[in-house]
């Protein structure tokens, strides 16, 4: 069975003085191969959480995670992280960072080496491969992150705020490349965000998450992310359907957060 199911996940965290957190709360969906899904919520709903939980670096406290059949029970090359931060190694140039995983893997260079520089190519860095990466802005860092995790050919790729600390035209770049990227590999994505904005532009499918405990408190299908490939994604943002459904998950998100305020301050 090819694709990704999360079954009635939960995750409760014990805390020293005997209290608990429930961070999750029987959080179910399928998603299919080669989708590309990102996920909304105000802060404490669990967002990262659950894509921890997908990456396997943590186990949850009731349910479970099926790729491709099999259930998730550690980290694996088959899911492929991308962290805010790119979590590189600054002092190695492009090309080694790209290239570490076939490396750790045992492969020889002249068999992953065409595959990295053709990574390069895609990401636009391939006139840049020999500087280190500390050299590098911080959006080339993103698309290095991006070319190392494609490097590794993970089934699926999990990313968690990649474009959150970028600039507004540098975000807007990189939102252009994760759907060329999504569209030329045919991989499974899921993408955490804060932004409305970018969740509806590269959500193919999009999940608004509700705080504790974390659930799923809508899903919507899109059609933004495939009419943004290719084409000027400010163009897509004048479509009015867009305006629409972004005031309504903005109206959404705004009453979770006062929500969360009133009962704080109770």
């Amino acid at each position: 069975m090819s694709g990704l199911t999360i079954s009635n996940v939960s995750m409760r965290f014990d805390l020293p003085n005997g209290s608990s957190v429930q961070a999750l709360k029987d959080v179910s969906l399928d998603l299919k191969a080669g989708e590309l899904m990102s996920v909304l919520g105000p802060s404490g709903c669990g967002k990262t959480t659950l894509l921890n939980i997908v990456a396997g670096f943590l186990a949850p406290t009731e349910g479970k995670i099926e790729l491709n059949g099999h259930q998730v029970l550690g980290p694996d090359a088959e899911r492929g992280m991308v962290f805010q931060q790119g979590a590189l190694f600054e002092w190695m140039s492009v090309r080694d960072n790209v290239s570490f995983g076939p490396r750790m893997k045992g492969q020889k260079a002249n068999k992953y080496a065409y595959e990295v520089d053709h990574l390069l190519d895609i990401v636009g860095l391939r006139d840049f491969k020999e500087k280190a990466v500390y050299e590098l802005s911080g959006g080339m860092q993103q698309r290095v992150a991006l070319a190392r995790c494609l490097a590794n050919d993970p089934d699926v790729i999990l990313m968690d705020e990649p474009l959150g600390a970028l600039d507004a035209l540098t975000r807007e770049k990189m939102q252009g490349l994760v759907l060329k990227l999504w569209k030329e590999t045919g991989k499974t994505i899921i993408l955490i965000t804060h932004s409305v904005e970018e969740a509806l532009l590269l959500g193919e499918r999009l999940i608004v998450m509700a705080p504790r405990p974390g659930r799923i408190r809508q899903e919507y299908n899109l059609p933004f992310a495939d009419m943004g490939v290719g084409q000027d994604l400010r163009e897509v943002k004048k479509d009015p359907s867009f305006s629409v459904i972004r005031e309504e998950i903005l109206g959404m998100i705004w009453d979770m957060e006062e929500e969360i305020m009133g009962r704080e301050e109770t």
